[in-house]
């Protein structure tokens, strides 16, 4: 096989199934990121792609200093690297609302915020903190109907939250990632109508931060003035993204390695990939596309096993290294443990993916 820039020069030095952070591309698409965002400020990234300390750290080092976070976990995590700013973008509900306020209490060098979409939750929080206060941003929904207020009501949240004094309303948080359009155009419109429609509804302090989008819209939202961005996928970037947004040049930076360990037929091979070490939330044949195999097919996955069809099954060996890009890398790391960094083909260490615990200590 041609050697090619994923190619491991020590590949005996890689368990498999495992993960391989490619550390000068995640640098390279720390840099695009900002260089569309036009300036680091501008940037909340999210770190439920990665949830490891160590690229936290490679994004501070380029003078981001805000991240949004899906878990207490996450907040904690991003905390521990040394985060100024931390957003907690999920409803906090339940006992998370006392882990929320321990993080203040154990990480004061940083400043924690929440998301609140509804008088209920709102209440809880204000009644919680008591004579403290709880900084949060109301969460809106501008379509994708999963969490935050809808658009007609969201004037009548904001004015209940400026009566609750615990509460500092720092501004609004519209995620709009159901809008998936190939074509950038058609993506901008909706995208734009969709923003504008929340615009239009309610009086805007001039003092609020207005974070906008994820990684589909982030060209979008990147094109306005007065807002944040939170793109996340686009640090390690998957084979999903990369088809659907086709205008936005960021590098595979993680892939998964896998070893055949059988032939069981002809024209069968057996992977070490099986659903535990690769998101399964898609069809078998959107889960993982291999960068140094021709003309096959993903069959079929067990928990421990892939089953591939092959053309080339004669030249394929037990013990052959296989490099797959997952169509979505999110939950993919969150699989794994560890991730082997990879530099010019070398393996110079291992990063712990810490915040896929639910737990860390809060």
């Amino acid at each position: 096989m041609t050697e090619d820039w994923f190619t491991l020069h020590h590949p005996d030095l890689v368990p498999s199934p495992g993960i391989v952070f490619y550390q000068d591309r995640i640098r390279r698409n720390i840099a695009i990121m900002v260089a569309i965002a036009g300036s680091p400020e501008r940037l909340i990234p999210h770190t439920k792609t990665h949830k490891t300390i160590e690229i936290l750290k490679l994004q501070l080092e380029v003078g981001i200093t805000k991240f949004k976070v899906s878990t207490i976990a996450e907040a904690e995590m991003a905390a521990m690297a040394g985060a100024p700013w931390v957003l907690l973008a999920y409803p906090v509900v339940g006992p998370n609302v006392a882990r929320w306020h321990q993080l203040m209490q154990q990480y004061p060098e940083t400043s924690f915020q929440a998301l609140v979409d509804n008088p209920i939750t709102a209440h809880a929080i204000h009644t919680y903190f008591g004579e403290e206060k709880a900084p949060v941003f109301i969460d809106v929904n501008n379509g994708m109907d999963r969490t935050g207020v809808e658009v007609e009501n969201l004037q009548s949240l904001i004015d209940y939250v400026h009566t609750l004094p615990s509460l500092e309303l720092k501004g609004l948080h519209i995620y709009d990632g159901h809008i998936r359009n190939t074509d950038f155009e058609e993506r901008k419109e909706v995208v734009d109508a969709a923003y504008q429609r929340v615009m239009d509804a309610i009086q805007v302090d001039e003092n609020w931060m207005i974070i906008t989008g994820g990684t589909p819209s982030f060209t979008v939202h990147a094109l306005r003035t007065g807002t944040y961005l939170s793109p996340g996928t686009c640090l390690l970037w998957d084979w999903g993204y990369d088809d659907l947004l086709e205008e936005q040049p960021f590098e595979w930076a993680a892939l998964l390695v896998t070893r055949v360990v059988s032939k069981p037929a002809e024209g069968l091979i057996t992977i070490d990939l099986g659903h535990k070490a690769v998101a399964a939330e898609n069809p078998v044949n959107r889960r993982v596309k291999f960068l140094n195999l021709a003309e096959y097919e993903l069959l079929s996955q067990s928990e421990e096993h892939g089953v591939v069809r092959v053309s080339s099954w004669e030249s394929i060996e037990v013990g052959d290294l296989l490099y797959g890009v997952p169509y979505h890398i999110c939950p993919t790391v969150a699989l794994h443990e560890t991730a082997t960094v990879v530099e010019n083909g070398e393996v110079v260490d291992e990063w712990t993916i810490i915040s896929r615990k639910r737990k860390i200590t809060i």
